[in-house]
């Protein structure tokens, strides 16, 4: 009888190692599984980081067409094509982003700074207003504000810049739009100290360093700011100098200027050595 009653039990126990099997193997599938997403998590996060724009563009479509519904790689091929100059053709990549149950408020922003790079300025700011006005972030203040200075808005296009600035800990680049925009209006002085404050923040941002140039020259001031810069640099901004102070009609100025940078430059400077024979 004993052996009678075993049999059953043996049975019983390989079905239930057998149901426990089947359990773990789910239970390992689905923690390789999360390990591999994980993995391309990261992985999509470091083309977008370090990568060449064209490798990262050439990773994404490649990732977007084996997984078709995971929506991390249409948006890093959306940024990975902006990042490359393309932002007209991110436009349709970033509309499918927005048809993806996972899309983000971010994701309509993102398709808003596409619109704005294609200069279709119409459709972002439909994408703008798309966004509740409880999503408060600096991506989004600093779209409105450039939104508001393509309408000559201004007053709001201020709000907006000093929104933004203040929701970054890296407000530079915002900081040398905001004078740029105050450039563009002929508030020079204005211009001069956010292109200040933007060095102060990134004393390496060239581009404030000529827009501070341009903010100077514009008031007949042709002297070069004491900021940081290399020998190159030098030679550059006292070019930029040097073309500001021909268009208002400083010739004289503009040449010595002219020489002035051709004497800096480290090298051949050749731009600065054509115009100098042009105006000879």
């Amino acid at each position: 009888m004993r052996k009678v009653w075993i049999a059953p039990l043996c049975l019983a126990g390989l079905s239930l190692l057998g149901a426990c099997g089947e359990s773990m193997h789910a239970q390992t599938a689905r923690a390789i599984d999360s390990v591999a997403a994980i993995d391309q998590e990261n992985m999509a996060e470091m083309m977008l980081a370090v990568s060449d724009p064209r490798e990262a563009v050439d990773y994404f479509t490649a990732q977007s067409q084996q997984f078709p519904d995971r929506v991390i790689f249409r948006r890093g091929l959306g940024k990975s094509l902006m990042r490359a100059g393309q932002a007209e053709a991110s436009i349709p990549v970033w509309q499918q982003v927005l048809e993806h149950p996972e899309a983000t408020l971010d994701d309509r922003i993102d398709t808003a700074e596409a619109y704005i790079r294609a200069n279709q300025w119409p459709q972002a700011e439909a994408m703008l207003n798309s966004v509740p006005p409880t999503h408060e972030t600096y991506g989004r203040y600093r779209l409105e504000a450039m939104v508001a200075d393509s309408r000559q808005q201004w007053d709001r296009a201020d709000s907006f810049y000093e929104i933004a600035a203040g929701l970054t800990p890296t407000p530079a680049g915002v900081l040398n739009n905001w004078g740029f925009s105050k450039l563009t209006r002929g508030d020079y002085r204005g211009a001069e100290r956010l292109f200040t404050d933007a060095l102060r923040q990134d004393g390496s941002l060239f581009t404030a360093k000529n827009n501070l140039v341009l903010a100077r020259a514009a008031q007949r001031n042709y002297e070069l700011p004491l900021i940081e810069m290399t020998q190159t640099e030098r030679a550059e901004l006292l070019h930029t100098m040097a073309l500001a102070a021909i268009r208002q009609g400083d010739v004289q100025t503009g040449r010595a200027l002219l020489q002035d940078a051709i004497a800096t430059h480290p090298q051949h400077f050749e731009a600065a050595a054509n115009a100098l024979a042009a105006l000879q």
